[in-house]
């Protein structure tokens, strides 16, 4: 495996990302649009969710392809940046077709960041415009860190963020990884620089640290956040050719990227999901070993994305919690 030229979700040929962010509301929004409807599954295995329009994502329902995905700060408010990509799409005259009528699928998920510093005093909800910003700003280069739906995302101890990474198989096909940390868990091991995704890391995206010589595996862990208050929300993509169902066992495998990254992840108090996007660009060339090869490529790749958010958050003037860099150095 190596890392795609961007090293970003979107080395899959025909997806984009948009960030928008407000920095007094410590708070933002991204999408991932596809140059054309793309297959798209989901998985939840976090204990509070917030989503929009996961059901139509199951392999026995009338919808197989969506327009766009959305990640969002915002808890359940963030809901409606999907609404202002919604307009944005109908706008361009995207969406499902019914009669003369063009209604843009947009599945989102959301994290909470209401109580991280900034101003949440608003008298209208200020995401749906977020949203429809964050679909503007859609291109193949985009910021990570202290960006779109990471802006103010916080993990134990430290602040969260956007990452992504990507991964080019031997087989030619590509997969990326798009993620918002807001974890209850550590993505650093004990108080250390190091990241719990080293034994992943590809040429030294996030410092090239290793891990520590003591490997605190079994200490029990501190409950920093109160119930409500974290998630992990992320996207896996491919350019394989995959059937609803085959995306969903994409987005299962890739669950254990976010369990090598952050420690402990998937509790009762996260919303951890994975959507999986494929586009379809790429027909499978083995339907027995590529399905295995693109799980453990999106695993490997989501834990890259995640310590990759952390180690590029910037610190910013009223922080409540010290960016990776602020505390460590680069």
């Amino acid at each position: 495996m190596r890392a795609g030229p961007r090293n970003l979700i979107t080395d899959v040929a025909g997806l984009r990302v948009g960030n928008a962010s407000d920095g007094r509301l410590r708070s933002g929004a991204t999408v991932l649009l596809g140059d054309l409807p793309f297959t798209a599954a989901v998985h939840v295995m976090g204990g509070a969710p917030g989503t929009r329009e996961t059901d139509l994502l199951a392999p026995d329902k009338l919808v197989q392809q969506v327009d766009a995905l959305v990640l969002s700060g915002g808890s359940a408010f963030g809901l409606d940046a999907a609404s202002g990509v919604a307009d944005g799409l109908r706008a361009m005259g995207r969406g499902f077709v019914v009669g003369n009528q063009r209604v843009p699928i947009v599945p989102g998920a959301i994290l909470f960041d209401l109580l991280n510093g900034g101003d949440k005093g608003w008298t209208e909800n200020p995401y749906k415009p977020l949203g429809r910003a964050a679909l503007a700003a859609a291109a193949e280069e985009f910021a990570l860190g202290t960006a779109g739906a990471g802006t103010g995302a916080t993990c134990h101890g430290l602040k969260g963020g956007l990452g992504s990474a990507s991964v080019v198989l031997e087989s030619g096909l590509t997969v990326g990884a798009l993620v918002a940390v807001n974890a209850l868990g550590s993505v650093t091991v004990a108080d250390g620089p190091q990241f719990w995704a080293a034994p992943w890391e590809l040429d030294g995206e996030f410092g090239g640290l290793g891990l520590p010589g003591r490997f605190p595996a079994y200490e029990e862990p501190l409950l920093a956040k109160r119930p409500g208050e974290a998630t992990t929300i992320a996207i896996v993509a491919t350019d394989a050719a995959l059937t609803q169902a085959q995306a969903q066992r994409l987005a299962v495998a890739a669950h254990d990227g976010m369990a090598r990254a952050i420690v402990p992840s998937h509790t009762p108090f996260d919303g951890d999901l994975v959507f999986a996007a494929a586009t379809g660009a790429r027909e499978l060339t083995d339907p027995v070993a590529d399905p295995f090869h693109l799980g453990h490529a999106a695993a490997c790749c989501l834990a890259r994305a995640i310590a990759r958010a952390v180690y590029l958050a910037a610190p910013e003037a009223g922080d409540t919690l010290p960016a990776w860099a602020a505390r460590h150095g680069r």
